[in-house]
Protein backbone atom coordinates (compact mmCIF):
# COMPACT_ATOMS: atom_id res chain seq x y z
CA UNK A 1 0.00 0.00 0.00
CA UNK A 2 3.22 2.30 0.49
CA UNK A 3 3.78 1.81 -3.31
CA UNK A 4 0.33 2.25 -4.30
CA UNK A 5 -0.25 5.43 -2.24
CA UNK A 6 3.43 6.72 -2.81
CA UNK A 7 2.53 5.83 -6.81
CA UNK A 8 0.01 7.81 -6.90
CA UNK A 9 1.42 10.98 -5.15
CA UNK A 10 4.40 10.38 -7.69
CA UNK A 11 2.14 10.24 -10.17
CA UNK A 12 0.08 13.58 -9.07
CA UNK A 13 4.31 14.94 -9.62
CA UNK A 14 4.22 16.53 -6.15
CA UNK A 15 6.51 15.92 -3.18
CA UNK A 16 4.48 15.08 0.14
CA UNK A 17 5.18 16.87 2.76
CA UNK A 18 2.63 17.83 5.84
CA UNK A 19 -0.06 20.93 4.52
CA UNK A 20 -2.45 20.71 2.26
CA UNK A 21 -1.17 24.06 0.51
CA UNK A 22 1.99 22.55 -0.16
CA UNK A 23 1.09 19.50 -1.69
CA UNK A 24 -1.14 21.69 -3.75
CA UNK A 25 1.57 24.36 -4.48
CA UNK A 26 3.81 21.40 -5.44
CA UNK A 27 1.54 20.10 -8.29
CA UNK A 28 0.57 23.59 -9.56
CA UNK A 29 4.37 24.59 -9.85
CA UNK A 30 5.01 20.89 -11.62
CA UNK A 31 5.97 21.71 -14.79
CA UNK A 32 8.39 24.62 -13.15
CA UNK A 33 10.07 22.20 -10.88
CA UNK A 34 10.88 19.22 -13.09
CA UNK A 35 11.73 21.32 -16.49
CA UNK A 36 14.44 22.41 -13.92
CA UNK A 37 15.22 18.90 -12.49
CA UNK A 38 15.10 17.62 -16.31
CA UNK A 39 18.10 20.40 -16.77
CA UNK A 40 20.16 19.39 -14.27
CA UNK A 41 20.46 16.64 -16.19
CA UNK A 42 20.44 17.45 -20.06
CA UNK A 43 21.32 21.62 -19.67
CA UNK A 44 19.12 22.73 -22.31
CA UNK A 45 19.73 25.46 -24.67
CA UNK A 46 17.41 28.27 -24.89
CA UNK A 47 15.18 26.37 -27.93
CA UNK A 48 14.54 23.50 -26.35
CA UNK A 49 14.02 25.19 -22.88
CA UNK A 50 11.21 26.95 -24.59
CA UNK A 51 9.91 23.54 -26.19
CA UNK A 52 10.56 21.52 -23.23
CA UNK A 53 8.81 23.90 -20.80
CA UNK A 54 5.56 24.58 -23.01
CA UNK A 55 5.71 20.57 -23.29
CA UNK A 56 5.62 20.21 -19.77
CA UNK A 57 2.46 22.55 -19.16
CA UNK A 58 0.29 20.72 -22.02
CA UNK A 59 1.75 17.46 -19.91
CA UNK A 60 0.22 18.69 -16.64
CA UNK A 61 -2.94 20.06 -18.17
CA UNK A 62 -3.79 16.89 -19.90
CA UNK A 63 -2.85 15.29 -16.44
CA UNK A 64 -5.06 17.75 -14.60
CA UNK A 65 -8.24 16.55 -16.29
CA UNK A 66 -7.74 13.24 -17.83
CA UNK A 67 -5.90 11.54 -14.43
CA UNK A 68 -6.89 13.41 -11.13
CA UNK A 69 -10.53 12.19 -11.50
CA UNK A 70 -8.93 8.53 -11.89
CA UNK A 71 -7.10 9.40 -8.93
CA UNK A 72 -9.75 10.83 -6.72
CA UNK A 73 -11.54 7.27 -7.27
CA UNK A 74 -8.69 5.06 -6.08
CA UNK A 75 -8.41 7.28 -3.26
CA UNK A 76 -12.04 6.43 -2.32
CA UNK A 77 -11.40 2.69 -2.78
CA UNK A 78 -8.36 2.86 -0.46
CA UNK A 79 -10.58 5.19 2.04
CA UNK A 80 -13.79 2.22 2.25
CA UNK A 81 -10.63 -0.48 2.85
CA UNK A 82 -9.08 1.80 5.46
CA UNK A 83 -11.42 0.74 8.46
CA UNK A 84 -11.46 -2.92 8.15
CA UNK A 85 -9.05 -5.94 7.28
CA UNK A 86 -7.39 -6.27 4.22
CA UNK A 87 -5.92 -9.10 2.21
CA UNK A 88 -2.56 -9.18 0.42
CA UNK A 89 -4.37 -9.98 -2.62
CA UNK A 90 -6.93 -6.46 -2.32
CA UNK A 91 -3.59 -4.97 -1.68
CA UNK A 92 -2.51 -5.91 -4.77
CA UNK A 93 -5.62 -5.37 -6.68
CA UNK A 94 -5.17 -1.67 -6.08
CA UNK A 95 -1.52 -1.67 -7.57
CA UNK A 96 -2.30 -3.53 -10.19
CA UNK A 97 -5.74 -1.44 -10.95
CA UNK A 98 -2.82 1.78 -11.17
CA UNK A 99 -0.76 0.26 -13.63
CA UNK A 100 -2.81 1.81 -16.64
CA UNK A 101 -2.62 5.24 -15.66
CA UNK A 102 1.47 5.20 -15.26
CA UNK A 103 1.22 3.73 -18.95
CA UNK A 104 -1.20 6.30 -19.72
CA UNK A 105 1.32 9.06 -18.77
CA UNK A 106 3.77 6.97 -20.42
CA UNK A 107 1.99 7.30 -23.43
CA UNK A 108 1.67 11.28 -23.39
CA UNK A 109 5.30 11.77 -22.80
CA UNK A 110 6.74 9.82 -25.84
CA UNK A 111 5.77 12.17 -28.22
CA UNK A 112 7.57 14.98 -25.70
CA UNK A 113 10.79 12.64 -25.61
CA UNK A 114 10.49 12.13 -29.56
CA UNK A 115 10.67 15.76 -30.59
CA UNK A 116 13.42 16.97 -28.12
CA UNK A 117 15.76 13.82 -28.40
CA UNK A 118 16.92 14.53 -31.52
CA UNK A 119 17.62 17.89 -30.92
CA UNK A 120 20.34 16.84 -28.29
CA UNK A 121 24.21 17.45 -28.62
CA UNK A 122 26.90 15.42 -28.02
CA UNK A 123 27.88 17.55 -25.25
CA UNK A 124 24.41 17.58 -23.59
CA UNK A 125 24.28 13.28 -24.12
CA UNK A 126 27.70 13.06 -21.88
CA UNK A 127 26.54 15.70 -19.18
CA UNK A 128 23.73 13.06 -19.29
CA UNK A 129 26.36 10.35 -18.73
CA UNK A 130 27.88 11.71 -15.83
CA UNK A 131 24.38 12.65 -13.91
CA UNK A 132 23.58 9.03 -14.62
CA UNK A 133 26.99 8.04 -13.03
CA UNK A 134 26.36 10.74 -9.97
CA UNK A 135 23.06 9.13 -9.06
CA UNK A 136 24.18 5.57 -9.37
CA UNK A 137 26.98 6.52 -6.82
CA UNK A 138 24.61 8.41 -4.33
CA UNK A 139 22.32 5.25 -4.62
CA UNK A 140 25.16 2.84 -3.70
CA UNK A 141 26.22 4.85 -1.02
CA UNK A 142 22.45 4.45 0.29
CA UNK A 143 21.70 1.18 -0.37
CA UNK A 144 25.19 -0.90 -0.80
CA UNK A 145 27.37 0.70 1.53
CA UNK A 146 27.83 -0.90 5.22
CA UNK A 147 27.21 -4.47 6.29
CA UNK A 148 24.17 -6.39 5.69
CA UNK A 149 22.90 -5.34 9.11
CA UNK A 150 23.34 -1.89 8.67
CA UNK A 151 21.78 -1.98 5.00
CA UNK A 152 18.32 -3.97 6.71
CA UNK A 153 18.30 -1.08 9.07
CA UNK A 154 18.30 1.55 6.55
CA UNK A 155 15.11 -0.52 4.65
CA UNK A 156 13.53 -0.60 7.86
CA UNK A 157 13.90 2.67 8.46
CA UNK A 158 12.57 3.50 5.19
CA UNK A 159 9.36 1.78 5.68
CA UNK A 160 8.86 2.76 8.79
CA UNK A 161 9.12 6.54 7.65
CA UNK A 162 6.15 5.44 4.91
CA UNK A 163 4.36 4.01 6.96
CA UNK A 164 4.10 6.85 9.61
CA UNK A 165 3.27 9.12 6.93
CA UNK A 166 0.04 7.69 7.10
CA UNK A 167 -0.38 6.03 10.19
CA UNK A 168 1.39 8.29 12.27
CA UNK A 169 3.63 6.97 15.27
CA UNK A 170 3.79 3.37 14.68
CA UNK A 171 4.06 0.98 18.29
CA UNK A 172 7.02 -1.32 18.88
CA UNK A 173 5.08 -4.58 17.66
CA UNK A 174 4.90 -3.03 14.35
CA UNK A 175 8.73 -2.01 13.92
CA UNK A 176 9.04 -5.69 14.86
CA UNK A 177 6.83 -7.14 12.27
CA UNK A 178 8.98 -4.34 9.49
CA UNK A 179 11.98 -5.94 10.55
CA UNK A 180 11.03 -9.13 10.21
CA UNK A 181 9.93 -8.77 7.29
CA UNK A 182 12.81 -7.40 6.04
CA UNK A 183 14.77 -9.98 7.33
CA UNK A 184 13.03 -12.72 5.06
CA UNK A 185 12.75 -10.65 1.85
CA UNK A 186 13.75 -11.14 -1.20
CA UNK A 187 14.65 -7.35 -1.63
CA UNK A 188 18.14 -6.94 -2.91
CA UNK A 189 19.15 -3.51 -3.67
CA UNK A 190 22.18 -5.30 -5.60
CA UNK A 191 19.60 -6.45 -7.93
CA UNK A 192 17.91 -3.13 -8.01
CA UNK A 193 21.37 -1.52 -8.83
CA UNK A 194 22.23 -4.05 -11.40
CA UNK A 195 18.57 -3.12 -13.34
CA UNK A 196 19.48 0.38 -12.57
CA UNK A 197 22.43 0.22 -14.87
CA UNK A 198 21.39 -1.31 -17.79
CA UNK A 199 18.39 1.28 -17.98
CA UNK A 200 21.03 4.18 -17.78
CA UNK A 201 23.22 2.31 -20.62
CA UNK A 202 20.02 1.97 -22.54
CA UNK A 203 18.84 5.31 -22.45
CA UNK A 204 22.25 6.69 -23.42
CA UNK A 205 22.54 3.89 -26.29
CA UNK A 206 18.73 4.69 -27.65
CA UNK A 207 19.46 8.55 -27.56
CA UNK A 208 23.25 8.27 -29.23
CA UNK A 209 21.55 6.01 -31.68
CA UNK A 210 18.96 8.62 -32.66
CA UNK A 211 21.14 11.17 -32.38
CA UNK A 212 23.18 9.90 -34.69
CA UNK A 213 20.54 9.12 -37.26
CA UNK A 214 18.43 10.84 -40.05
CA UNK A 215 16.83 13.63 -38.37
CA UNK A 216 12.76 13.82 -37.98
CA UNK A 217 12.55 10.53 -38.99
CA UNK A 218 9.92 7.56 -38.10
CA UNK A 219 12.03 5.54 -36.35
CA UNK A 220 12.65 8.33 -33.30
CA UNK A 221 9.11 7.50 -32.17
CA UNK A 222 9.10 4.13 -32.72
CA UNK A 223 13.05 4.22 -31.06
CA UNK A 224 11.61 6.26 -28.09
CA UNK A 225 8.20 4.33 -27.61
CA UNK A 226 11.02 0.63 -27.18
CA UNK A 227 12.66 2.47 -24.94
CA UNK A 228 10.16 3.39 -22.74
CA UNK A 229 8.67 0.00 -22.77
CA UNK A 230 11.96 -1.47 -21.92
CA UNK A 231 11.95 0.88 -18.58
CA UNK A 232 8.72 0.12 -17.40
CA UNK A 233 8.96 -3.73 -18.49
CA UNK A 234 12.45 -4.73 -18.11
CA UNK A 235 13.36 -7.15 -21.18
CA UNK A 236 15.13 -9.34 -18.17
CA UNK A 237 13.13 -12.27 -17.45
CA UNK A 238 15.01 -12.80 -14.31
CA UNK A 239 14.49 -9.61 -12.72
CA UNK A 240 10.78 -9.65 -13.98
CA UNK A 241 10.31 -12.06 -11.74
CA UNK A 242 12.31 -10.86 -8.78
CA UNK A 243 9.50 -7.71 -9.12
CA UNK A 244 6.51 -9.69 -9.42
CA UNK A 245 8.37 -11.21 -5.73
CA UNK A 246 9.22 -8.05 -4.21
CA UNK A 247 5.85 -6.72 -4.91
CA UNK A 248 3.74 -9.68 -3.86
CA UNK A 249 5.85 -9.37 -0.39
CA UNK A 250 4.95 -5.35 -0.27
CA UNK A 251 1.62 -6.91 -0.29
CA UNK A 252 2.07 -8.82 2.05
CA UNK A 253 3.97 -6.85 4.65
CA UNK A 254 1.27 -4.00 4.14
CA UNK A 255 -1.53 -6.51 4.86
CA UNK A 256 0.18 -7.56 8.41
CA UNK A 257 0.90 -4.06 8.78
CA UNK A 258 -2.00 -2.48 8.32
CA UNK A 259 -4.47 -5.68 10.16
CA UNK A 260 -2.51 -4.26 13.53
CA UNK A 261 -3.04 -1.61 13.29
CA UNK A 262 -5.05 0.43 16.14
CA UNK A 263 -8.85 2.28 15.76
CA UNK A 264 -6.80 5.36 16.73
CA UNK A 265 -3.94 4.70 13.63
CA UNK A 266 -6.73 3.81 11.47
CA UNK A 267 -8.53 7.07 11.66
CA UNK A 268 -5.73 8.97 10.82
CA UNK A 269 -4.89 6.55 7.34
CA UNK A 270 -8.82 7.69 7.05
CA UNK A 271 -8.05 11.21 7.92
CA UNK A 272 -4.88 11.64 5.61
CA UNK A 273 -6.81 9.82 2.32
CA UNK A 274 -9.69 12.40 3.17
CA UNK A 275 -7.17 15.32 2.74
CA UNK A 276 -4.89 13.85 -0.18
CA UNK A 277 -8.44 13.37 -2.20
CA UNK A 278 -9.62 16.96 -0.92
CA UNK A 279 -6.59 17.92 -2.77
CA UNK A 280 -6.97 16.37 -5.38
CA UNK A 281 -10.57 17.55 -6.12
CA UNK A 282 -9.08 20.97 -5.36
CA UNK A 283 -5.86 20.51 -8.30
CA UNK A 284 -8.83 19.72 -10.29
CA UNK A 285 -9.68 23.52 -11.03
CA UNK A 286 -6.34 25.24 -12.46
CA UNK A 287 -7.66 28.60 -10.54
CA UNK A 288 -6.83 27.22 -7.06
Amino acid sequence: MFRIIGGLLAALLIVVVPGCTAIRLGYNNAPEWSYWWLDGYFDFNDAQSLQVRGDLAALQAWHRSDELPAYIRVLGQLQRMAPANVSAAQVCDVYAGFKPHTQALMDQAEPIIATVTPTLSPEQLDHLARQLDKRRTKWRGEWLDGSPSERRERRVKQLKERAEMFYRHLEQPQLDLLRASVATSAFDAAVNYRESLRRHQDILQTLRQIQSGPPHSQSERAAVHSLLARTLDSPNAAYRSYRDQVTQEDCQVFASLHNSTTPAQRLKLLETLKNYEADARALMNPTR
